[in-house]
């Protein structure tokens, strides 16, 4: 028998059985991951968040699994066809794969050729001939000649000649070597190895189709293709451009009828006993085993390993997706300054909203600087009007059309009234328009036009990257890689995932959170989290956690999933603005009594509160682990585990693609991060691509382990292609652009390079662009300072 569930999921985590079966408990009663992480580590011995992601995604699976193998156990005894072997098969099946290869030949399945051959009392003479070659298969087949009959499944045509005979004997041996799972097993593997992936292009759809030009005539491993290759062909498949193909890499072409067997042929010749030795059924057996490849063997498991390579492809895709949605989410905030979003434009304008230090809007209207207006200094006027009237610190711009017009703009206002001590900062625009056309957007901002809605979340979100993303679909924020070709099921799960632990890691404050942020807290739904928003609209700020319980439908059991991640920033009690549990607070107050402090004094004080022992104060209830934590928040008490706000500075000069020249050093911010390297951002409405070969002075196997999205970097500009809008760029600075007509030395896989700025349209999804990528750091920090 296999291992259980538990015991599996423990060798798979490098984890002990009792700390999965704790987990699983955990999960089964409606903890979130978020706290079973932070607040139940003596419970399941230290498993972190990723552990329990993977824990969670991998129980799924496992008990998926299990109710398909109840299933296929059920299925076949009710066809009175179970023994005991196959149970023992069954029972050790490790994968849906496995499983679903035994269950083949009892799967319930339209009338074949095969039963029809077996109903017309053939399965004697297939028998006969695979046990005995030496019979002549015309004289062997005619004892077996009937005319048509009736059955209970209708009419049978009968066996008319030798010939039908015969195929009905061959259909039956077809379908016997087709669902023997041992073979299958042996066969799939072999392709794995050897079988090659092929497309061409569609005749006639080499202009139509030309964005799949790397794929036009292109051949590779099938277990060795990429994820972002495997889904581009797809989608060169599905929008027909592309012609796509599975075959032997020992097989330029379809084989003759007379060629030798190729490998996979003659591991099913081999498995049932068929060889070439001049046998009177010798020939008529290898062409069996030959139609059984073709016709069943082949086409069955061509399809299932597409099937397969597409879903790891998008599995990977969706992991790209996840890493960089939570790069994007924990960049670092700005923080509470009133702020000026610009949402650019040309003839529409450019969109102006003011909010404050809290993201309340104070102010909107729009401006019109570029063409066909132009009325630059009109603009200026009222940019500075603003400024001085709202105390505006910060000024946002979204990096969309006209963005690096509209910061010269800025830069001008800057200029020309430098005692407002403004700073600008371009930002990501990414998934605004969906907001501002959401739902939530017209509740929250209902009397704004939805154009001047994204300015305002232009603006926030400078401010707070989490809290204003948390109010889009994360699938709108456009970070991924072929995120519309993947599983929209699984895509979500995914990304719901980060997002919540981003939120979570960081905290809320109860006071000023929206409703989509709420919902994100551990244990709140989106009802409760509006339940609380209508309380404090009703009662004001709440003062403590425990205020909490007031909350309509707010149980105990939300309030101790939430209670830990929600904060009161001026509440009663200091402890409620940070991460320490509600649950815990007896435990504090057991210490501070013990040390004859205060909650207040004690706070922050780090000398104090490295001179206690936790091991002193452990008991059944708070280990070791749970004090330890305890002493660190109270030493920083909600303390943001987000990086310090910085931003790169673009050059000068340089706002076009048609700027660029080779061997140029810039500054810029990385914006998406793919299986085959880095896009950047370097001011010129072009993102560039950082090669994976080109990351590092050492070899990179993923891009994460070395970039993030969000990153201020320096790059080299290699080459520039401004017709087809492509950035070759270095992040190794000793590089030398290449010589025309040569190719970079740094490329290790051309066909990855080849895609360059493609990746916008290629890949289909929202705007990619920096969420922090603008110029004056420096200015910043004296701000801050």
């Amino acid at each position: 028998m296999l291992p259980s569930i538990e015991q599996r999921l423990a060798a798979e985590l490098a984890a002990k059985p009792v700390q999965i079966a704790a987990a699983v408990a955990l999960l089964d009663e409606g903890a979130t991951v978020p706290f079973i992480s932070r607040y139940r580590k003596e419970v399941t011995g230290g498993l972190d968040d990723t552990q329990l992601r993977l824990l969670e995604e991998r129980l799924r699976y496992l008990r998926e699994l299990e109710e398909r193998r109840a299933a296929i156990i059920a299925s076949i005894e009710e066809q009175n066809k179970m023994t005991p072997e196959l149970l023992t098969s069954i029972h050790l099946a490790e994968d849906k794969t496995r499983l679903e290869d035994l269950y083949l030949p009892y799967k319930q399945k339209r009338r074949t050729k095969a039963q029809i051959a077996v109903e017309a009392g053939l399965q004697p003479l297939a028998d006969a001939l695979l046990a005995d070659p030496n019979l002549v298969p015309e004289t062997a087949a005619e004892p077996y000649l009937r005319p048509a009959f009736s059955t209970a499944n209708g009419d049978n045509p009968g066996v008319v000649d030798v010939k039908a005979a015969l195929d009905g004997a061959r259909q039956i041996l077809m379908e016997r070597f087709a669902e023997d799972a041992t073979l299958l097993h042996s066969i799939r593997e072999y392709l794995i190895d050897h079988g090659i992936v092929e497309t061409k292009v569609v005749a006639g759809k080499e202009d139509a189709g030309a964005k799949f030009a790397d794929y036009f005539d292109y051949t590779e491993t099938l277990g060795t293709i990429p994820s972002h290759r495997a889904l581009a062909i797809f989608r060169g498949r599905r929008e027909e451009f592309l012609s796509v193909a599975l075959r032997l890499d020992s097989e330029e072409e379809k084989p003759k009828w007379d060629a030798p067997l190729n490998p996979c042929e003659s591991r099913i010749a081999a498995h049932f006993g068929v060889s070439n030795k001049g046998r009177s059924a010798d020939k008529w057996l290898s062409d069996t085993v030959r139609w059984a490849w073709r016709v069943k063997v082949f086409m069955h498991l061509e399809t299932e390993l597409m099937t397969n390579l597409r879903e790891k492809a998008e599995l990977e895709a969706i992991n790209v997706f996840a890493r960089n949605l939570k790069d994007l989410l924990l960049a670092a905030p700005a923080g509470p300054h009133a702020t000026m979003g610009l949402d650019p434009g040309l003839r529409t304008g450019v969109k102006v909203a003011v909010v404050d230090a809290t993201g309340k809007v104070l102010e909107y209207t729009t401006i019109y600087p570029h063409q066909p207006r132009n009325d630059w200094d009109g603009a200026l006027h009222t940019l500075a009007q603003l400024a001085a009237k709202h105390n505006v610190s910060l000024i946002s711009i979204g990096n969309g059309t006209a963005s690096r017009e509209t910061d010269k703009l800025a830069q001008d206002l800057i200029k020309l009234r430098p005692e407002l001590k403004l700073t600008k900062i371009v930002v990501s625009e990414a998934g605004a328009s969906v907001y501002s056309a959401s739902e939530f957007a017209s509740k929250e901002l209902p009397d704004l036009d939805v154009t001047i809605r994204g300015a305002v979340s232009i603006a926030r979100r400078l401010q707070d990257p989490l809290a204003e993303l948390v109010k889009i679909d994360p699938k709108s924020i456009g970070v991924g890689q072929y995120q519309h070709d993947v599983s929209q099921t699984q895509l979500a799960r995914s990304l719901d995932a980060v997002v919540e632990d981003c939120v979570n890691a960081v905290g809320v404050d109860v006071n000023t959170a929206s409703a989509p942020l709420l919902a994100r807290v551990s244990g709140l739904s989106s009802s409760v989290a509006q339940s609380i928003v209508n309380y404090r609209d009703a009662k004001g700020m709440f003062k403590s956690r425990a205020d909490l319980r007031s909350v309509p439908r707010l149980g105990d059991k939300t309030f101790e999933q939430a209670a830990g991640f929600l904060r009161i920033m001026n509440g009663d009690n200091p402890l409620d603005r940070s991460a320490v549990h509600p649950e815990s607070y007896p435990l504090v107050e057991k210490i501070l009594a013990d040390i004859k402090k205060d909650v207040r004094s004690i706070i922050g004080d780090g000398n104090a509160l490295k001179s206690i022992t936790p091991a002193k104060y452990a008991d059944e209830k708070f280990g070791v682990p749970t004090i330890t934590d305890i002493l660190k928040e109270l030493e920083k008490p909600g303390r943001d585990p987000r990086p310090e706000f910085t931003t790169a500075t673009f050059k000068d000069g340089i706002e076009e693609i048609k700027d660029l020249r080779p061997d140029m050093i810039l500054e810029g911010v990385i914006t998406n991060v793919a299986a085959f390297g880095a896009f950047v951002d370097i001011g010129v409405h072009q993102d560039g691509l950082v090669h994976i070969s080109a990351l590092s002075n050492t070899f990179v196997k993923d891009p994460h382990s070395v970039v993030k999205a969000g990153q201020v970097v320096k790059v080299k500009v290699l080459e520039v292609d401004e017709k087809r809008k492509r950035i070759a760029l270095t992040m190794r600075l000793t590089d030398s652009a290449p010589q025309a007509g040569s190719k970079p030395e740094q490329r290790s896989d051309r066909d990855d390079a080849k895609r360059l700025n493609q990746h916008r349209n290629q890949t289909q999804h929202t705007q990619v662009t920096s969420p922090m990528n603008s110029a004056m750091a420096s200015a910043f920090a004296k701000l801050k300072r």
